[in-house]
Order: structure tokens, then sequence, then C-alpha cells
């Protein structure tokens, strides 16, 4: 191909290439464009041709422009510009995050007559790398374990009692209302004991019909019933050497109670159709919403596995019964929820999260959460109001507003955490770090970090929790 029709087709090829070019005159004015560039800045050809370059608000530019000499802009003295991040505005308002590649122009007397300007659209990986750090926020935050929300006195029980039993081959059962977050609960025993890198294998014994679920926990011999076709590993064989976790345990039927306290006692299974033993190296950890006692006192719950599994149990509590926690759980899941939507909310307002403290919250956190997602769909305003959240929530708000407070942050969660503690241990640090669950240097500078100093019978204003006790700055 020869010069003259390289030169025939140089728009054809400068149109095809993803990235956006401009040409500007030696005054800055823009002389000619390509598609990528009309369509990353969202100006068409007629917008931005004889405009100044300065129509797309480059922030680099504004950084380098010179406000004397001969030269309007540093590139025509330094002659190029080598993948410098920059940010665009374009034509709607919007930020695009750019690299930038610039070099002058010269003709044949070496005169500059202009420059060309390349811009490569990095907005979606810029946006991917907030993603990754909001991420990681979340997992380096003070305010959780294994990722459970809580910085409440009962919730610090809930996690050093998971901490303890994943140290422990010992079964344990945990009990709480549904959405409370038993099965996080059971992922964090897990992944905190000794066998967190071998197999977690979750079983929903509502889910399944009495003979599926045999089937299902134990496995089973090509033949054993009519359309096994081949034999088939069990739960329990997959789990071997690892956990297998039991959810809603109070519906396992009798006959699969008796199997399954067995597997308890002689750590064997045996495959549905076939007699042969098969050793398993499994803990079990259970969970239900149930009254277990009771389900033993109507005849549906076998007493003697009942104390099998009950060997740890851990409870975990209402929402109702943990309402500090209510602010954290909040911005977690506006956070989490936030970086799927990519909605221009910028947060919750006051009188939002009034709302939110005064709910009874039956459905406990999974209630929550499903009120942010239900929120996030709603709002189309800059901050989330009580309008926003389903009705039945927002009816209680409005029926039963909440008391003045301060901004529920994580700060002075802690300050009111300190506070309490402080006032219940009568002073002494020791015993609060046991019942904040922190170490007693966290304790002193978290006294020196809020500028709290416990004193007895002072007469002055600050008295917290009565008896002459006061917490002065």
């Amino acid at each position: 191909m020869i010069e003259h029709e390289l030169d025939r087709y140089w728009k054809t090829v400068v149109n095809t290439i993803r990235d956006g070019l401009m040409i500007v005159d030696e005054r800055g004015l823009i002389v000619s464009v390509n598609d990528a560039l009309e369509r990353i800045t969202g100006y068409s050809r007629s917008e931005l041709i004889g405009n100044d370059c300065t129509v797309l608000n480059c922030d680099i530019c504004d950084n380098i422009r010179r406000q004397d000499g001969d030269h309007w802009c540093s590139l025509f003295m330094g002659g190029q510009v080598k993948a410098r991040q920059c940010v665009f505005v374009r034509k709607d308002g919007s930020l695009v995050h750019a690299l930038k590649n610039a070099c002058l122009l010269r003709d044949d007397s070496g005169d500059v007559m202009g420059a060309v300007e390349t811009i490569t659209d990095i907005t979606e990986l810029i946006e991917k790398e907030n993603q990754l750090a909001a991420y990681e926020r979340q997992l380096r935050s003070d305010d959780s374990f294994c990722g459970i929300i809580g910085s409440s006195p009962a919730m610090r029980q809930v996690f050093e009692l998971i901490t303890n039993a994943a140290q422990s081959d010992a079964p344990v059962i945990i009990l709480g209302e549904s959405g409370t977050g038993k099965e996080l609960a059971a992922q964090a025993i897990h992944e905190s004991g000794d066998r967190g890198g071998k197999p977690f294998v979750k079983v929903n014994c509502a889910a399944f019909t009495e003979s599926l679920l045999e089937s299902e926990l134990f496995g089973h011999v090509k033949g054993a019933y009519t359309g096994a076709y081949r034999s088939r590993m069990g739960r329990f064989e997959s789990a071997d050497g690892g956990d297998i976790f039991l959810d809603e345990i109070g519906d396992l039927p009798l006959s699969t109670q008796v199997k399954l306290l067995r597997v308890l006692e002689e750590k064997i299974i045996e495959r549905v159709g076939d007699a042969t033993p098969v050793p398993v190296d499994v803990r079990i950890i259970t969970a239900t919403n149930r009254n277990l006692t009771e389900l033993i006192q109507q005849g549906t719950f076998r007493e003697d596995l009942f104390f099998r599994i009950n060997v740890i149990p851990i409870h975990l509590p209402p929402l109702r019964a943990r309402k500090a926690d209510i602010p954290l759980l909040a911005d977690a899941f506006f956070q989490k929820i936030g970086l799927k939507n990519r909605k221009p909310i910028n947060g919750i307002s006051n009188k939002a999260m009034d709302c939110l403290m005064s709910h009874g919250w039956p459905g406990n956190v999974r209630e929550l959460k499903s009120a942010f997602e239900y929120a996030f769909v709603t709002c189309q305003d800059a901050m989330i109001q009580p309008h926003h959240l389903p009705p039945g929530i927002y009816c209680a708000g409005e029926k039963q507003p909440a008391p003045p407070r301060k901004t529920f942050n994580r700060e002075e969660i802690k300050r009111i955490e300190l506070i309490e503690a402080l006032d219940q241990a009568n002073g002494n640090q020791s015993r609060v770090a046991e019942l904040l669950g922190v170490t007693r240097v966290t304790i002193w500078n978290r006294m020196r970090r809020f500028g709290l100093q416990y004193k007895k019978k002072m007469e002055d204003t600050g008295t917290v929790g009565g008896g002459g006790r006061e917490f002065l700055p």
C-alpha cells in the first residue's frame, strides 16, 4: 500500500481504535477528534471542533497550565505527556478516569503546528479498585468477626465462645431465632479451627423428604431404591476431615435421628442399601430456631440425641437485644449493597436511622439486610429517608419515634460501652477488659483516647450510673 493510499484511509484507521484521539492547533483549539473521543466524553464533533480543549476540564491541564509566557500549556514546553493519569468531565457532568498521552506536531521546518492527544478510558478499572479497597476495609473492620458484625458485649461473648469452640472437636449447637446468622456462626467455627482448610458441608434438614435426606446424608449404593442407577457418596463422606453443618436439626425425622446418633457415637456411617460401615472423621455443627426441649416432650426429638449434640451450645442474641449493633450493621449493608447497586446515594438520614432503631426486627439481621435492599430500589434521593424503608419499618418509626440521640458512629458506640463497663466494674480496668473481651492495655488506650477518667464521690455534673461516680474529660 503506497503513501497516498494510506492518507486516504487514515480516518478509518483512527476511528477504529478504542482510545479517544484529539488534535489541537498551536492555540489549543480542537481541529479533529475520532469516534472514540465522542463516546468517551459525550460531546459530538460539532461541539468539540473549534472549541478550546479546556472544554473537557482535564484536571492535569489545570495543574500544568501557564498563566504567562508564550505557551499556553507546558506540553508545548516539554514536548510530550506519557501515560499521565487524569480525570475528565463528561458532557453530562460525570467523571471519566483516563490515561493521557500527548505529543507535539511539527511542520517540515520543525515549527510547532499543534499537538495530538490520546485518551484511554480507565473508569471501570478505577471503580473496581475502589470496590476492592472497600471490601478490604470491611475485612479489616474491628467490628466484625469472620463476617459477623457486632461490637456489643453480647456479641463479644459469642465471638469468644466461637473461638474456643473452634479449637475443639466436640459437637456444637447454634441456637437462635431465624435470621440471627446461625450459618455465619457455623462458618466462623469451621474457619477458626484446625479443620479450616478441610471441607465444610452444609445440609438443610428441612429441605428434603425423609427418604431423600438419608441418601443425602449417608449416600446410597446402586439399586438401593428406584432411580438409584449408580452409587453415590453422601454429605458425611464428603465432609471427611472437616465439618458438617446440619441446619434446622429440629426437623430431622426420628428414623434419621437414630442413624445420626450412631455417627456421633461410633464415627461410622452406612450407605442406604448397604450394611458395610464406612468410618468418617467429621465434627458436627447443628443449628435450630426451635425449642428442642419442647420437641422432646412432644416425642418428635430424641433426648439421647439432644444430649449428644448439645455439648457446646452457642446462643445468638436477637437483633432487638443488641440494638447498639444496628448502626454498624446498617453501615455494612449500605456499603455492600451500594457497591453492587452503584446508585449515587450518600448515606442514611438521621430520621431513617431512628426508624431502624425503633423497629422490633422480628426477622433479625436478615430483615435488616432486606430493608436496605428495598431502600436502594425505592430511593431516588441523595440520602435514604424513612419513606424509602419498607412500610412496616417506616410505620414503626412514625408511631414510635425514637428519642433524640447523638450520631451513631462506631467511636461513639465504643465510648458508651466503655462508660457502661467502667460503671459496672466500679472502675476496675482488668474487669472492664474482661467484660469487653479486650486487653487491659486496650482499655487504658480507649480511656485516654476518649478523655475518660473514672472518679468516685465527685459532686459535679456528668455522673453516670449514680453512686457518686463520674467520667470527666
